[in-house]
């Protein structure tokens, strides 16, 4: 396999009361069902940008983009590579309005490890459950 090229994706992760946001993804991607919400760069969108338009698009919501907590390389399957960063965002206004997303849950860190996400956003749970301010995984 040639070097891939990777695809820049974005990955929300928002706290409140001591939980996390989750989003279920209305139909299963490789058998996992949960995710932070986020998705991909379009051409020339910064990353805190895309994360704001993705947020705005999937749960009707404007966010502030915070500090990163991790950023992680992944190849998908041989086929697709993927560069993920995830921040922390607070929520600034809207109510919440599900267009990708079959429920959101707020979850409590400890207990994000009985939800089946993909293995990219595995390595989130684990930067939320050690603490760690930035998990960089990329090298």
């Amino acid at each position: 396999m040639t070097n891939p090229d990777y695809v820049s994706v974005t990955a929300a992760v928002m706290r409140k009361e001591g939980k996390v946001l989750i989003a279920k993804r209305k139909r299963a991607h490789m058998g996992y069902n949960w995710e932070f919400p986020g998705g991909k760069t379009e051409t020339g969108e910064t990353l805190e940008d895309c994360l704001r338009r993705e947020i705005r698009e999937e749960l009707g919501i404007e966010i502030k983009v915070g500090s990163l907590i991790s950023s992680q390389k992944h190849v998908i399957n041989c086929q697709a590579a993927i560069a993920l960063y995830a921040y922390e965002v607070f929520h600034l206004s809207g109510d919440f309005t599900l267009t990708d997303h079959e429920e959101i849950r707020w979850v409590a860190i400890e207990d994000l490890e009985k939800y089946a996400f993909p293995e990219p956003d595995r390595v989130i749970v684990k930067a939320l459950q050690t603490g760690q301010a930035c998990v960089d995984s990329s090298q």
